[in-house]
This record gives structure tokens, sequence and C-alpha cells, in this order.
């Protein structure tokens, strides 16, 4: 019998930005497929409150597991810092606000851009 899906909210002080929300839902497809059996089932990223819900099934990937992608991504996940090398390949916008990145006065970054 399969374990039931399960919901984890994860905090992230650098993911504030539609860039920042595209490169990590663009890891997480990559990342899922290859390395995590599939068990995320589906994440919504809320870039106000700088978090990322994670549905997961339990018996296929743990949120120790979840975490770990969200650093390898160049992502905070929680208390866990980045890893240092993905964070560094991150673009200005999507770094922690103490490095200068985040939304700036009068540059709302959280909205998508017009096409």
């Amino acid at each position: 019998m399969s374990a039931k899906p399960q919901w984890v909210t994860i905090k992230s002080d650098n993911l504030r930005c539609w860039t920042c929300k595209e490169r990590l839902d663009k890891y997480l497809i990559i990342e899922n497929n290859a390395n995590m059996q599939k068990g995320m089932i589906q994440w919504k990223i809320n870039l106000l409150a700088g978090e990322i819900k994670v549905q997961y099934v339990p018996d296929r990937v743990s949120v120790d597991d979840i975490k770990t992608a969200l650093n390898n991504a160049g992502f905070d996940a929680d208390d866990e810092k980045a890893e240092p090398d993905a964070y560094k390949k991150l673009p200005p916008i999507c770094k922690r606000a103490e490095d200068g990145g985040g939304p700036q006065k009068g540059k709302p970054c959280h909205i998508p851009p017009i096409q």
C-alpha cells in the first residue's frame, strides 16, 4: 500500500521574484523526474510570503530530500542555506536581500512579466 500524499511548507528568503520562480520550477521538474522517483506531486510557490508548499509521497521522497533539492537549485530552505556554488549562479535579483537581491523599491518582481 502506498503512503498517503502529504504537504510541507518551506520558507526561502531568496524566493521572492518571478525569475526565481521560473528557475526553481524548471529545476524541480528535472530533479523530480531524474532523482526523486516523481515523489513530488505538485508545488505552489508564494512569492510574497517567500515560501513553497510541496505535496509529496513520503515513501518516495522525504522533506530533507526536498530541502536538498531547493538548496542545490540555489535557494535557502527554512534554516538551511543554499549550496554556495548554485547560489552564485543565480541572477542578482534572486539573491538574498542582504546580498542586494529580491524586490527593489518601486519595482515589484512577484508579478509575471508582460509577454
